[in-house]
């Protein structure tokens, strides 16, 4: 088999925040292990890639690592031969913007003109307008993970106010751009059916171009800790606070309704709060500040030992094109109780208990359930365990992906012969 040079590009990677720089660690490693050559080329924050792959830092101003605009105002200055894409940057963001796509769209482009001896390049959902000059230029592939216009419409319905709507539609401005570049891309990588028909739906895009194929899972990560002890009243779920998307309002609903019953019953939350936001208003209307933890900025090891001593997982999510979280807890051999939405009936096929989205008395009453009969929830936990292993390794995804990687190349090809 042919040996590639291959560039991932990834606007920004954070190694905590998210799926985008678990995915970029991911397919890069998977990528790699089958033979080819694979650069990262990211802006910032940077990820934390596997030994051996290479990373290219696009710097841009990484506005959002700080809220002060004496900060932000420096790191415009300090930056060193600055050009447009750079002030552009700076005021979209003053105004309330999120403009890293469209820059790092404009800089990857750049490099790439330069240093253009990949055989294939893959965005990771940038859809941004330098994507569109790269794949008249080489062989190109965009990874969708999921419209963010669903994130929008969610964040819209959230609040009734109108300073918080114009803010939401000032952020999500770059919408407008993803929604002229995702047509006009020729092949497009999504992670799961549901996904592929809300690009078509949302984005207008041709279903012919869209390839679906699952994200993997390294399930020797991701794994039950026989040494650890299960905490019977320990709840874990993984959301990002003021995320409307991630339903966290209902799983912490949930957790109030199981305080009478089971006064000891405390939910573990991968992810941040924000201070004075709306998760912490809840927390606090709810009465349930000492039974709720966040654990943020941890590593795979750590979330595993917390999935380890953990007794009950809950996905509480109103979308997810793929669902990171899903996976990782049926990995590691934890009941899981997640919402009948998107993606997330593919994922666990029969081996979790789905409940309807904003219901969290379905949620509270399955928890009641499962510990009522936990022998019998843990076994389907550990076949679900197997269902992962076979459908979501990364030697079998890999080889999709290097099909479609081929079928790219030689179209590109063909048409520019």
């Amino acid at each position: 088999m042919q040996k590639l040079n291959i560039a991932i590009l990834s606007y920004r990677s954070a190694k905590f925040g998210g799926g985008q720089g678990v995915y970029v660690k991911d397919i890069s490693l998977a990528l790699t292990l089958i033979g080819h050559n694979v650069d990262v080329i990211s802006g910032p924050p940077y990820p934390d890639l596997h030994e051996g792959i290479n990373l290219i830092k696009l710097p841009g101003l990484n506005l959002f690592e700080t809220f002060s605009f004496k900060d932000r105002i420096k790191k415009l200055f300090n930056k060193k031969q600055k050009n447009i894409n750079d002030y552009y940057e700076f005021f979209s963001v003053l105004f309330g913007g999120f403009p890293e796509m469209k820059t790092f769209g404009d800089r990857a482009n750049d490099f790439l003109k330069n240093n253009n001896d990949y055989d294939l390049v893959i965005d990771n959902q940038s859809l941004s307008y330098g994507m569109l000059e790269i794949q008249n230029r080489l062989p190109f592939i965009e990874i969708i993970h999921h419209p963010i216009t669903f994130d929008y419409k969610y964040e819209l319905a959230s609040s009734k106010k109108i300073k918080y709507k114009f803010s939401r539609y000032r952020w999500y401005s770059f919408l407008k751009m993803q929604k002229k570049v995702a047509p006009k891309i020729n092949r497009i990588i999504s992670p799961s059916q549901s996904s592929k028909d809300g690009i078509i739906k949302e984005f207008q895009c041709n279903k012919k171009n869209i390839t679906v194929i699952n994200n993997g899972l390294d399930t020797d990560e991701f794994r039950p800790i026989l040494k650890s002890t299960r905490n019977p009243y320990r709840l874990i779920t993984t959301a990002s606070a003021d995320v409307p998307l991630k339903g966290l309002d209902y799983s912490l609903k949930a957790l109030k309704d199981l305080k009478s019953d089971f006064p000891k019953m405390h939910l573990i939350v991968i992810g941040s709060i924000k201070e004075n936001g709306h998760t912490e208003r809840l927390i606090n209307e709810l009465d349930i500040k000492d039974s709720v933890f966040f654990k943020s900025n941890i590593t795979k090891a750590q979330i595993t030992e917390l999935y380890s001593t953990s007794s009950i997982a809950i996905v509480s999510s109103l979308y997810e094109g793929f669902g990171y979280p899903v996976i990782e807890a049926m990995s590691c051999e934890v009941p899981l109780i997640a919402t009948n939405i998107s993606s997330i009936p593919e994922l666990v096929n029969d081996y979790a208990t789905l409940v309807n989205p904003q219901n969290h008395k379905m949620i509270s009453d399955s928890v009641k359930e499962i510990i009522m009969d936990y022998k019998k929830y843990k076994e389907i936990a550990i076949n679900g365990r197997q269902h992962i292993i076979e459908r979501f390794n990364w030697a079998k995804i890999t080889k999709q992906y290097e099909n479609i990687i081929f079928k790219t190349i030689e179209k590109f090809n063909d048409v520019n012969f």
